[in-house]
């Protein structure tokens, strides 16, 4: 693997050669990007921690050293077309070459790409390529980035990492998308937004890439209300509406990296307001309203990719109807299941009594561990977000309060005991979350 091909000394002697100047301050990029949460080898134990945090001032110096080692590469590149010869402006710092470069920025933390990109014009096409994150996620190496929305057409993003808060450019569309139903998922490096436009239904993709909003490629089956889950560059929609509000039992797969749609075989029973998630190497899909039936649908259904097929799981997700919290709203009212994969185990927020259930896969049932952090208030489900970040659970959510225009977002990293709930951050805005999804490259 390209990591391990080439090592930093830790303990570089004094400089005596430009060579060994130029790997020193390569590392010292590495060590800036590592600031809160370095990405070390990760051929086996993944992304860790690090115990070393760096200051301001050794970012700065750091992040000086990557601009030096541009600039002389540019006065480097003019001494050599004055003289007639030509250099290799793909190498991106010529004096340690093109592969320990791209090294370096492996390590760098996303957060530091957009100002490596403003570098000069081989950093920011390499970064815009798409091919770092296309090596991080053959190496393993994963950074999580929650993507939410609380005002229409306005998204933002927050880094776990660095507990900083970020505002996306503003969605350009019209007044029947912004107030029309709106599902998301995050897959590959884009984020996908669907909507109804005035005649048809359309999808809006966000690309970490430009940092830009573009026209999606439309599914083949148009629908809304559906069920969805995303792995690396792949996606999967199930179930839903269609545009004459149709039950739909088809299934469609989305690649990221060619950016096309691929029908895949239907499911056993058509649902809308279903939750997707993938489980055990499979896609699982739950809950949901069938056609004439105006109660939750308990069973799931799991597709094997291998054998192309779906098969019906009876009982996946009994409703607990404990008392009249639980009946009061009908079930087109109510939000899908509220569904996250940890470490390939299956959670479930229950709204109606702020509970959180863990699936028993070998017993098909679900178990409650514990409560939800106190401000996880929601209107039958709708307007909090429950999602799998990394190795952790995370809610975002807000109070109900006139007063409580905030919005929280919780973690914990599941363990045998009940919930711990550590606030991640918390700003001033619109406290019922529309929009959530998290990407992991």
């Amino acid at each position: 693997m390209l990591e391990e091909s080439y090592h930093v000394s830790r303990d570089l002697p004094c400089a005596c050669e430009q060579a060994s100047k130029w790997i020193y301050y390569a590392f010292q990029v590495i060590e800036h990007s590592k600031g809160k949460r370095p990405l070390e080898d990760v051929a086996d134990t993944g992304l860790r921690k690090s115990s070393k945090l760096l200051d301001d001032q050794e970012k700065e110096e750091a992040m000086q050293c990557l601009h030096d080692l541009s600039l002389c590469q540019e006065e480097h590149s003019d001494k050599q077309q004055n003289s007639g010869t030509h250099s290799d402006s793909s190498s991106l710092i010529h004096q340690i070459g093109r592969d320990l470069s791209v090294n370096c920025m492996l390590h760098c933390s996303r957060s530091d790409y957009g100002s490596i990109a403003s570098l000069n014009q081989s950093f920011r096409s390499l970064i815009q390529s798409g091919e770092l994150y296309r090596l991080r996620r053959q190496m393993g190496i994963v950074e999580h980035w929650v993507y939410f929305s609380c005002n229409l057409l306005e998204w933002e993003a927050f880094d776990p990492i660095r507990s900083r808060w970020m505002h996306l450019p503003a969605m350009t569309s019209n007044e029947c998308f912004m107030c029309s139903d709106k599902e998301s998922l995050a897959v590959g490096t884009e984020l996908l937004v669907f909507g109804k436009a005035i005649e048809s239904h359309v999808i809006y993709k966000y690309s970490i890439l430009t940092n830009s909003w573009s026209s999606g490629m439309k599914t083949n089956t148009p629908r809304c209300l559906f069920g969805s889950g995303s792995l690396g560059e792949i996606a999967i929609v199930a179930g839903g509406c269609d545009s004459r509000g149709n039950i739909l039992s088809s299934a469609e797969l989305y690649n990221s990296e060619t950016g096309t749609w691929e029908t895949l075989p239907s499911m056993n029973k058509p649902r809308k307001l279903c939750s997707g998630v993938f489980l055990d190497g499979k896609f699982h899909i739950i809950g949901g309203v069938g056609v004439g039936n105006s109660n939750v649908l308990t069973c799931g259904e799991v597709y094997d990719f291998k054998a192309r097929s779906w098969t019906e799981v009876p009982d996946m997700f009994p409703a607990r109807n404990r008392g009249a919290v639980a009946n009061d709203a009908p079930a087109i009212a109510k939000a899908p299941p509220l569904l996250a994969v940890v470490k390939n185990e299956l959670y479930a927020a229950y709204y109606a009594e702020n509970e959180v259930w863990k699936y028993d896969k070998q017993r098909n049932l679900w178990i409650t561990i514990g409560r939800l952090p106190e401000q996880a208030t929601s209107m039958n489900g709708w307007g909090l977000a429950f999602r799998a970040c990394g190795d952790q659970l995370i809610v975002i959510g807000g109070p109900r309060a006139l007063n409580g225009r905030f919005i929280e977002i919780n973690s914990w990293e599941p363990t045998e005991g009940a919930p711990n709930w550590n606030l991640l951050g918390r700003k001033h805005s619109g406290s019922f979350v529309y929009n959530c999804a998290v990407m992991g490259c």
